[in-house]
């Protein structure tokens, strides 16, 4: 009996983790599907143009909401600190301001579309016909902006709130609205590369009143708390504001730095930059899983740490650690043993299979040197100890993998460039490891 009272604290601080972290697993999962399903009836196509406008229209929005992910972390901190704290007038007001953000955010991207339109294409070329599909692609899809960036806020809220399910809800019923549509428009209507962009407008605004639902039904007492004067409070919408901008950089930084890995591999040749394309899906594959424990960090961390419950915080990074090794222990032992396989299912061009050979231990290396990065992003993210956050990532690239590149490529060719992203990752670990004790574990 003695034994039970013991473990149960840990059991319920395991609870608490998977309870956040499944949910969000499987959100993360439904993204690369729908993409499949997507890219699978542009390849029954007749054409192959239509094709690659679905791949180039999804770079490039990948590209413009990648940067907003800054409002779902910043939410997330926020509004867990509130629960923990006790103040629940304070979360709805912090959604809120996420909303006014987003929709501000919104506002102006589409003012700016036009720009933005030749900014891409300036950026990314591609044949005339691709380039002419992509465009009615992106000036129908523009349109999803607000619904798109409003979930990223309403989901960190719910994620802040302790509630993994609801997102996880919203986006498998997104996907699933958004394969029905694609289906009609392209196969009944027609519509090749157009219907797609249409099927996702129109599955994001149906996302969105869905979210809207889940908050009116779920949280309606809170909303009775929310008023206009106190959400436009200075001090906290500066604080609001001033969290996203440290997020907003540390993500441009990350963009910048995983863009220039795919812009050194594509100097070496189409088929370096195919070889690490595919491996990079392994890390793709990989984040999945772990980012469901950066999500259930960013929750738990923030609400202890706003209770001001220093113990239970310590306590509960301890286990979301354990987790954290034990996913990428498995990832490791998976990559080592089933890398061919993996390969094979991944790509059946021989070439590409041959030449990344020499190339699967880096692939190997990701998940044990990169796990404790992702925790500490969560948990950072959750204190809203962003600046420092900020600060590792400028570090690791600046100081550690654009000079390691540089040093080592020459010597080393391709191993090189892999060596200086395993050095960026590394980076990233250890600083945000040495800098928890003053950021994480100390009350501001």
């Amino acid at each position: 009996m003695r034994e039970m009272f013991i473990f149960a604290p840990l059991m319920r601080a395991h609870k608490q983790i998977l309870n956040l972290a499944v949910p969000n697993i499987i959100s993360n999962i439904t993204v690369p599907l729908l993409g499949m399903a997507d890219l699978a009836m542009m390849g029954h196509l007749a054409t192959k143009e239509h094709l690659g406008a679905i791949a180039l229209g999804t770079t490039i929005f990948n590209m413009i909401y990648m940067v907003f992910v800054f409002l779902r972390m910043s939410t997330s901190g926020f509004a867990a600190q509130s629960i923990g704290g006790g103040n629940p007038t304070e979360s709805i007001l912090i959604l809120g301001r996420a909303l006014l953000v987003s929709f501000s955010a919104a506002f102006v991207i589409l003012i700016l579309q036009v720009p933005l339109e030749r900014l891409s294409f300036y950026i990314l070329e591609a044949s005339h016909s691709v380039e002419e599909y992509t465009r009615s692609y992106y000036r129908i899809r523009i349109w999803a902006a607000p619904a798109t960036i409003a979930i990223f806020a309403l989901n960190g809220w719910f994620i802040g709130m302790q509630n993994a399910r609801i997102p996880m809800t919203i986006a498998i019923f997104i996907n699933l609205v958004n394969i029905l549509l694609n289906f009609v428009f392209v196969y009944y209507l027609g519509m090749d590369s157009n219907g797609v962009a249409l099927g996702t407008v129109i599955s994001q605004y149906a996302g969105l009143i869905m979210a809207m639902v889940f908050l009116f039904r779920r949280y309606g007492a809170l909303l009775s708390l929310w008023s206009w004067k106190p959400m436009f409070e200075v001090d906290a919408l500066f604080l609001f504001l001033k969290v996203n901008s440290h997020i907003f950089i540390r993500t441009i930084v990350l963009i910048t730095s995983l863009s220039f890995f795919t812009a050194m591999s594509a100097r070496m040749g189409d088929t370096v930059l195919a070889v690490n394309s595919i491996l990079f899906q392994y890390f793709l594959l990989y984040s999945y899983f772990l980012d469901g424990f950066a999500y259930a960090a960013e929750a738990l961390a923030g609400k202890y740490y706003g209770a001001r419950q220093l113990g239970k915080l310590r306590e509960i990074v301890k286990q979301l650690f354990v987790w954290g090794l034990g996913i990428a222990l498995f990832f490791t032992l998976l990559y080592t043993g089933g890398n061919s396989w993996i390969l094979r299912l991944l790509t059946g061009q021989e070439e590409v299979i041959s030449r990344a050979g020499p190339y699967l231990f880096w692939v190997a290396c990701i998940p044990l040197i990169t796990f404790p990065a992702f925790l500490w992003d969560g948990i950072y993210i959750g204190v809203t100890a962003s600046a420092p956050m900020r600060n590792a990532m400028f570090f690791s690239a600046a100081l550690v993998y654009f000079p390691a590149y540089y040093l080592l490529h020459p010597l080393m060719g391709n191993h090189g460039l892999w060596l200086a992203l395993m050095l960026f990752m590394l980076a990233r670990s250890l600083s945000l490891s040495l800098m928890a004790r003053r950021h994480i574990f100390t009350s501001r």
